[in-house]
């Protein structure tokens, strides 16, 4: 799975930290969902999408063999 966190923010003119403090996170959380280390629950997923106005599957993209 790939995402478009990082394109999102920069979309959205944010810092990691101003994410982190509007998902209630830490900007360690967001960097880690940014390279691919860590796969965010549904509720993060969801709030992210939420807060950037966009759908989950604009965010996080299923790619072959996931």
């Amino acid at each position: 799975m790939r995402n478009t966190v990082k394109v999102q923010r920069a979309i959205a003119n944010i810092t990691q930290e101003q994410l982190a403090q509007k998902l209630g996170v830490t900007r360690q959380t967001i960097h880690a969902i940014e390279t691919n280390k860590y796969v965010p629950s549904t509720l993060l997923s969801l709030k992210m999408a939420q807060l950037f106005q966009t759908s989950v599957h604009e965010i996080f993209i299923l790619e072959e063999g996931d």
